[in-house]
């Protein structure tokens, strides 16, 4: 017999006996029962010493690994199998000898009684169950050179498999394999030999069953089928690009975000109905104050697209400077307001904000709740509370309180980049730095468009973080010291995003802060609290544009010196939920403690002066904490009641769905019934009944043709703070400078022009006019009835040195 080459290519010596008995044949080889010590067969070994059905190894466990790089010797104590640990005689049922480890490079069943193995099989050169050689991985043992029953050599897979990884019927030789396969690891099926089969009748690299090496038979035919290839399973298709990408389609439109994205546009368009039925030409509950606020969106649009550096000295309350400034200013809206050009754009440009407003607020609240672990039923529950509470229907009118889902949004993106929720507390592995930026970044918008809610909110977040700069610091020096219990990237983000927001909320305060050193009237005082600070009756009270309970509240209704801002119910489902939420709930005790002590701190703000005189509760803050004093109505703060009340609801909605899946799971077969499923989805429905409004939208009077026209700047009469508020509408086609203007105070200039122009066309109020820079009057004829103007409108002007012209229903003066 010929020298093999190892797997190194190196050659091999061949052994003192490698006599095969019985033509060859070898018995069915079995896996030791544990594996072989290093370098030694698993084989077992009868009581003679000879080998019964091992296989052979060399530096590896006898269960299918390869074989060293030298070749097996005869015997040797220490080549004696050695995972049971026999001793260097022989074992009778195959085991491991204990105690013993096969020398490198021996065979287990390489010891042996008179040079020939027990069960006929090869010895030193050659493995006895048909394994592979050197260091490759087979699917037998693997010996040192050839194989008796057609298992490769240097370097092959004996388990069909080639040295060079292709798949084979079985193993060859020093490079060719003995049951018919090729060199290169073709598939064959017999022969041990290389220059011939394993009975003696094949041809030199042909196979005992008249295949040639290469799989073929010997009229160059395919081989036979395999009869059992018809019942293999089917390989599943490569699925092209286009099905891929509409398959992520797919999962992106079922998705659990898109779903609730959706349907909170869908229930805002529903709920909100009829805003959009008239978009162009209707506003939501009167046209004053929605009026106003078209206008700040045109005009932030407007200056920022064409002179940013004027953003705060408006067009209207003319010659006034900052006039941007007398009210909040929606300037988040300002890349809306870039789009469309006059008062229609603008109506439009309103009442898609103001759906989508609403449509936010579901989302936001939903995204929170989820956040903080309540199940998706629950969250809706929450979402559509916020959104929809009943009190809120009184603020349709007021754009900047119904923009109120940043808060939530914000807060639920801050908790997900902590890793927080409420069910599972704080998880470090769950913190996500990007959701954290995000959640800055959101809560800077919601600030940008207006302090009547973001300042709460503002004084809120800072709270949250000194609560979590003190948690650190105990966390890191006192409480189980930690080296950053945060994460050195996650106090990076909080530090950059909270600078964020620090940064927009100074340089929206600033023009507010000079509005109130050139304007001192137009600070709060406890006064102006008291006005409109509500009693306890008006948590149960209902606005007149609840559905619901409009019409049956309308006598304690009666009883609010300002109902439009004393009307404060949330809900009394929502009421019912949260109640509910305190016994029953998959939030812990503690954190239902927690919130249940907010509402009650919250509703006692909410009241202003009307808790015990606010000495102790409201007025402190409105004394002591910078911007509070510029807060005149307290009941808006009912908007973090209605939050933290929506999640106790959640919480309690979510045990009752879980507990509803429960019994599921014990029915037979585990599906709830309709009745279990539509039980989990009733207090839903209920929070939506409750959230029906009867909203007024009143046709926006029209532009008169002369605002189109006439330069600036100008003053339209009559004036004053309801008639102002469309003129200001009507300015967004040409944004000439008017003096006219509405907001949450009046400067004392305006109202010297209106006392003023009473008289007007007459000397005194020209005079005055043209000192301020007015160049142009209107008189709009369809207003004056009742009014002074009713007679002085058709006066003559002659010796005013004045021109009166009638455009449409409008006279014009040119002064």
């Amino acid at each position: 017999m010929t020298t093999d080459q190892s797997a190194a290519g190196g050659p091999q010596p061949t052994g003192a006996s490698g006599a095969q008995s019985d033509a060859g044949r070898t018995r069915a080889e079995q896996p030791a029962p544990g594996g072989a010590g290093s370098g030694s067969d698993a084989g077992a070994r009868d009581a003679g010493g000879r080998t019964t059905a091992g296989r052979g190894t060399s530096d590896q466990a006898a269960a299918g690994r390869p074989a060293a790089d030298k070749s097996a010797t005869d015997k040797g104590a220490a080549g004696a199998a050695g995972t049971g640990g026999s001793a260097p005689g022989s074992t009778t049922d195959g085991s491991p000898e204990p105690g013993s480890q096969a020398g490198s490079g021996e065979t287990a069943e390489g010891k042996r009684t008179g040079g020939k193995s027990t069960d006929d099989r090869g010895t030193s050169d050659k493995t006895t169950d048909g394994s592979g050689a050197s260091d490759k991985t087979t699917g037998g043992s693997s010996a040192s050179d050839k194989t008796a029953d057609g298992s490769g050599a240097a370097g092959k897979n004996a388990g069909g498999s080639s040295a060079s990884g292709k798949t084979t019927g079985g193993s060859g030789t020093s490079g060719k394999l003995t049951d018919g396969s090729d060199a290169d690891g073709k598939a064959g099926t017999g022969g041990s030999d290389p220059d011939s089969t394993t009975d003696g009748k094949g041809e030199p690299g042909k196979t005992t069953d008249g295949k040639t090496g290469d799989g073929k038979t010997g009229d160059g035919k395919d081989g036979d089928a395999d009869p059992w290839a018809a019942f293999a399973p089917a390989p599943e298709p490569v699925p092209t690009r286009v099905r891929r990408i509409g398959r992520a389609v797919g999962r992106g439109l079922i998705h659990e975000w898109t779903l609730a994205t959706v349907g909170s546009l869908v229930l805002a368009v529903l709920l909100t109905w009829p805003t959009l039925r008239y978009p162009r030409h209707t506003l939501p509950q009167d046209y004053w104050d929605p009026s106003l606020q078209a206008w700040q969106m045109a005009w932030s649009g407007h200056i920022l697209r064409t002179e940013p550096a004027q953003l705060w000295h408006a067009n209207t309350f003319f010659p006034e400077s900052w006039s941007f400034a007398f009210s909040d200013t929606l300037l988040g809206y300002a890349p809306a307001g870039m789009l469309g050009i006059g008062p229609e754009a603008a109506i439009l440009r309103y009442n898609i904000i103001f759906v989508l407003a609403h449509a936010l607020a579901t989302l936001g609240a939903y995204a929170l709740a989820r956040q903080l672990g309540a199940g998706r039923i629950g969250s809706a529950v929450a979402g559509v509370s916020y959104a929809y509470a009943p009190w809120l229907l009184a603020q349709a009118g007021h754009l900047h309180v119904v923009s109120n889902g940043g808060i939530p949004l914000a807060l639920a993106m801050l908790a997900r980049g902590h890793g927080y929720s409420l069910r599972h507390g704080y998880r470090p592995e769950r913190r996500r730095v990007g959701w954290v930026y995000a959640g800055w970044s959101v809560a800077a918008w919601q600030l940008s468009l207006g302090f009547g809610i973001g300042l709460p909110f503002a004084y809120f977040l800072g709270g949250t973080v000194l609560v979590a700069a003190v948690t650190w610091f105990l966390r890191r020096w006192v409480i189980r010291p930690e080296k950053r219990p945060f994460g050195r990237r996650l106090f990076q983000a909080d530090v950059v995003g909270g600078a964020l927001f620090a940064a927009v909320g100074l340089l929206m305060a600033l023009p507010y802060f000079k509005v109130a050193e050139l304007h001192p009237q137009a600070e709060r005082t406890i006064g102006d609290i008291s006005i409109f600070s509500p009693p306890a009756v008006g948590f149960l009270t209902a606005p007149a544009e609840s559905r619901v309970w409009g019409s049956l509240h309308e006598g304690a209704r009666a009883t609010l010196p300002w109902h439009p801002e004393m009307t404060l119910l949330p809900g009394y489902v929502l009421y019912a939920l949260a109640i509910g939420g305190l016994f029953f709930s998959v939030w812990k005790l503690r954190h239902r403690l927690l919130l249940l002590a907010g509402v009650v701190v919250t509703m006692v703000l909410a009241m202003g002066t009307r808790f015990f005189d606010g000495t102790f509760t409201y007025v402190p803050l409105f004394e002591h904490l910078p911007g509070w004093n510029g807060l005149r109505t307290p009941g808006r703060l009912m908007l973090w009641t209605t939050l933290l009340l929506g999640l106790l609801a959640a919480g309690a909605v979510s045990a009752f769905a879980a507990r509803v899946r429960e019994i599921s799971a014990e029915r037979i077969p585990s599906w709830p019934s309709p009745g279990l499923r539509l039980a989990t989805l009733v207090p839903l429905l209920l929070v939506i009944l409750e959230g029906l409004n009867t909203t007024p939208h009143p046709v926006v009077p029209p532009q008169p043709a002369a605002m189109r026209t006439v330069d600036g700047p100008l003053l339209v009469l009559p004036s004053n703070q309801s008639l102002d508020q469309p003129v200001m509408l009507w300015s967004t086609s040409r944004f000439q400078d008017v003096v006219n203007g509405g907001s949450g105070f009046t400067p004392r200039q305006l109202d010297e022009v209106r006392r003023v122009s009473v008289a007007f066309p007459d000397q005194t109020s020209v005079d005055y006019l043209r000192t301020l820079g007015v160049r142009n009057v209107l008189l709009m004829r369809d207003q004056v009835a009742g009014t002074p103007w009713e007679i002085t409108i058709d006066a003559p002007v002659d010796g005013l040195d004045i021109t009166r012209e009638e455009i449409g229903q409008v006279v014009v003066f040119r002064l």
